[in-house]
């Protein structure tokens, strides 16, 4: 079942982050952490101008907003819907890009590079901390942002 969280642009103004907060309570609270893999998509309702070509993820108030998000739900990645593209959107949120007519998203790559370490390492302690396996999950993870994890570094991070 999927879990949509809607915020709106009053809550991306305050960085009102109580959707969010309040879904992930009520996950903790029923022991449903592990169970809501993959399951949490957002809807972003903000308002602007109808001739604005910006993408969501280049209104710096929504990035600052999930950048928030972030900082207290570090781990965040491991709810996200990947197979509906909440993971690619998510980061394109927290790591610098341009877009591109031709190419699509372009990531700074050295910036992705460290983004998708920062998120390994983090995600490594806390699925270990879950019981919950990591290796599979986080090459899975690397993949979808174009990086192929050797199993070697897989024994020196867990």
């Amino acid at each position: 079942m999927t879990i949509n969280i809607t915020i709106n642009t009053n809550q991306i103004n305050a960085l009102d982050l109580s959707p969010l907060k309040s879904v992930i309570e009520r996950l903790v609270i029923e022991n449903a952490i592990a169970s809501s893999e993959q399951k949490l998509r957002f809807d972003i309702n903000f308002h602007r101008d109808d001739n604005d070509p910006r993408e969501l993820s280049e209104i710096p108030e929504v990035r600052l907003w999930f950048i928030r998000a972030d900082s207290q739900y570090p781990w965040l990645p491991f709810l996200l819907d990947w197979q509906a593209g909440e993971f690619a959107r998510y980061t394109a949120m927290l790591v610098p890009h341009q877009f591109s007519s031709k190419d699509g998203i372009q990531y700074n790559p050295e910036a992705l590079e460290i983004y998708l370490m920062h998120k390994v390492f983090i995600l490594a302690d806390w699925l270990k901390a879950q019981g919950l396996p990591a290796t599979s999950r986080l090459k899975s993870m690397a993949q979808l942002i174009g990086y192929e994890l050797d199993e070697a570094f897989f024994e020196v991070v867990l």
